[in-house]
């Protein structure tokens, strides 16, 4: 009978695969005009008469775009959100707007979009380790257990990552719409965000799977071979009121 970790590590690491790659779809929004990048972004806005934006401004990892994802800026780390628009602008929502980012954002917009931002690649990171680790698991306990606990840790990290996006990209959202603006959540960005976070929990579901199944696999073969060579074991019966041994050895 084969062990559970012959087929859940590879199923395992199919779903991690699954997670990359949505994760990576998320991270290289913009970069080409190719689909589905040219069509991911976090938010797109309503930005027309306020200082120095485009009419339509739409946000995605490394970029600000316009509409359709063209006229982007520069490639820039966790640029601030407010770099969308010129600093100390008129027209902009007001609850955006602050002295950060060069008198562009907000304190809370700046500093969720940048721990958001950076637990992205962290997720990103273990993520990659626990599908190098998908490997061993397929040798056994050990690996399975190795391989779970950096899955573990690319989910925590991956939680926190979609959780901020998610708060800090509603909030905006709302913010624009409060102030009379169109403004919606990029529906690709949010799902390939929570399909990511989804297929590594399964991911690091299978693994700890794995840990329990290949011990009971282990522990009941035992058995059953215990119980093989207790049948070669010698007999004995009564005949004619004497004990006769009977070796079927």
């Amino acid at each position: 009978m084969a062990r559970p970790n012959t087929y859940l590590a590879p199923l395992s690491l199919i779903f991690l695969a699954g997670s990359l790659v949505m994760l990576f779809f998320v991270i290289l929004s913009a970069v080409t005009n190719t689909s589905p990048l040219k069509d991911t972004f976090f938010l797109r806005a309503d930005t027309s008469g306020i200082t120095g934006a485009r009419s339509v401004t739409q946000w995605a990892y490394f970029y600000i775009c316009g509409d359709g994802n063209t006229d982007c800026g520069r490639a820039t780390p966790a640029a601030p959100l407010g770099w969308a628009w010129s600093g100390d602008p008129s027209s902009a929502p007001a609850s955006v707007v602050g002295s950060h980012g060069g008198h562009t954002t907000s304190f809370y917009f700046y500093y969720m979009w940048r721990f958001g931002w950076v637990f992205y690649l962290i997720a990103l990171v273990f993520s990659v380790l626990a599908f190098f680790a998908g490997f061993v698991a397929c040798c056994g306990r050990l690996g399975s257990a190795i391989a779970g606990i950096v899955a573990l840790t690319a989910l925590f990290f991956h939680t926190i990552a979609v959780s901020m996006m998610t708060a800090v990209f509603v909030k905006l959202r709302n913010a624009f719409m409060a102030d009379g603006r169109d403004a919606s959540l990029g529906r690709y960005a949010f799902g390939f965000s929570w399909g990511s976070w989804t297929a590594l929990l399964i991911a690091t579901i299978l693994f700890c799977v794995g840990i329990r199944g290949g011990g009971d696999g282990t522990y009941s073969g035992g058995r059953r071979w215990g119980r093989q060579r207790s049948v070669r074991s010698r007999r004995s019966y009564d005949m004619n009121g004497r004990r006769v041994k009977d070796d079927y050895s």
